[in-house]
């Protein structure tokens, strides 16, 4: 490891420790990052984005201490600094997740879901979001405002502004679009109604860190109050390892609405149409290809 001077001395002033050495981190579609060796023996994780709206990482600090108070529930890492410009992590060691570690993810995240939220897109402050205390998903805003039912607030707060935005982008056909509406329009009568969970959010396989020792731990939240079945949607859309045996073990904790499995596909409408808006790629006609399947 190197010293890259002008990130030593901004960690340093955050955490009021010497910063030994720098190394940069692979991985990472938004953020750059970056390894930290303190002088204390310590290693941190320091994340920054050029441009980033004066609450992104504040946003995300707060999802994961919201998700963190949870007793039981899913580890996330401690947050050691957080500023405008940046947000400084507790380091977490990985390792080779096994079956086990799977069922205790599913445990976990059970008892996080079970925590709940104050209304359908509260978040770690209990507030509804209309005082415009919103988040991120990605790079992309992503509205909190609340809803009475969940089928309201997924339809207008996470599909339709997302297929607006993946067709103005060109990611989207005006015929795929209507598809989109067409499955909208049946959302009250395919989405049962729930308490609202604690979501992580964002919870794909690549924002599940398999560390040492058995310890799964889960980052980069985009966390609000929701449907559970979307974060458990997402981990099946993008493969987590020994998926079948987490969910056994999420059911174990908290057992899932019969029918479950066949809205996994409702609930992978909103990423697959923040993929479309962020990469494109196809990923706009395979929203409109599952969305088919419900019309």
């Amino acid at each position: 490891m190197t010293r890259q001077p002008t990130l030593a001395r901004r960690a340093e002033t955050l955490l009021e420790a010497s910063v030994v050495a720098t190394a940069p981190v692979a991985g990472g579609d938004v953020c750059t990052a970056t390894k930290l060796r303190l002088s204390n023996g310590s290693t941190a994780l320091m994340k920054t984005l050029t441009g980033a709206p004066d609450d992104f990482f504040t946003t995300e600090a707060a999802g994961l201490r919201w998700l963190g108070e949870v007793e039981g529930g899913v580890r996330v890492p401690e947050v050691l600094a957080v500023d405008h410009d940046c947000l400084i992590l507790a380091w977490v060691e990985t390792g080779r997740g096994g079956v086990e570690d799977a069922a205790d993810l599913g445990r976990r995240l059970a008892r996080t879901h079970l925590a709940g939220a104050t209304s359908y897109g509260a978040g770690p402050s209990g507030s509804s979001g209309t005082s415009g205390a919103d988040g991120y998903i990605g790079r992309l805003p992503l509205p909190h405002t609340s809803a009475p039912t969940w089928a309201e607030f997924y339809a207008t707060r996470r599909l339709l502004p997302y297929a607006k935005l993946a067709h103005d982008r060109g990611a989207l056909t005006s015929a795929e679009s209507a598809t989109i509406d067409a499955v909208v329009g049946r959302l009250a009568t395919l989405l049962p109604d729930e308490p609202p969970a604690r979501l992580h959010g964002d919870l794909w396989n690549g924002n599940v860190l398999w560390g040492q020792e058995g310890r799964v731990t889960v980052i980069d939240p985009a966390a609000y109050g929701g449907h559970r079945e979307v974060d458990l949607a997402m981990l099946a859309l993008f493969g987590l390892p020994h998926l079948p045996r987490m969910t056994e073990a999420y059911e174990e904790v908290s057992p899932l609405a019969e029918g479950w499995e066949d809205r996994l596909g409702l609930h992978q409408l909103f990423p697959l149409l923040v993929h479309a808006c962020l990469v494109g790629g196809g990923y706009g006609a395979r929203a409109a290809a599952v969305a088919g399947r419900y019309c």
